[in-house]
């Protein structure tokens, strides 16, 4: 078990430590390809693409896939520039029509006329029926509807 001992930390040696310390150089992003910069960025000049460019410094001993010696592109040659996003397009409310005025004639006929309120919302099909909403002959009926009908002989 742990025994309850104090221990005094040395605040003077992590200080130290702390100041003398190294980094993994290989942990260091774009080490390898920072010796090479000049190299890729005049072929970025020429529009070179970043696979070729990659290919070139595989060739030459430098080792780098695409996907990074496209974001040495981006962020070290381009001055961490963002990549360009897809623009959302932009839902427009729906428009209300202006209703149509009645001809100055009165015409008969038995055409029904249109609905005279407008809704931006559609109906999008059939609707499942909510029974406890219903008033008893309605739910009668839709009860009704539901049995199977006698066969005819």
């Amino acid at each position: 078990m742990n025994s309850p001992t104090t221990s005094i930390p040395d605040l003077a040696g992590l200080r130290k430590a702390v100041q003398e310390f190294q980094p993994n150089p290989r942990r260091l992003p774009f080490t390898n390809l920072k010796t090479v910069h000049d190299s890729i960025a005049k072929l970025r000049q020429q529009q070179v693409s970043y696979a070729t460019i990659a290919e070139l410094l595989r060739q030459h001993g430098v080792r780098s896939s695409r996907a990074r010696v496209a974001e040495y592109g981006r962020i070290v040659l381009e001055g961490g520039k963002k990549r360009k996003q897809r623009k959302r397009a932009q839902i427009e409310p729906a428009a209300k029509p202006t209703p149509a005025t009645p001809p100055a004639t009165a015409v008969t006929s038995d055409v029904q006329p249109p609905p005279k309120e407008y809704s931006p919302f559609h109906s999008r099909g059939p609707h499942i029926a909510n029974v406890k909403m219903m008033s008893p002959e309605e739910a009668k009926e839709f009860n009704d509807s539901l049995k199977p009908k006698p066969a005819a002989s």
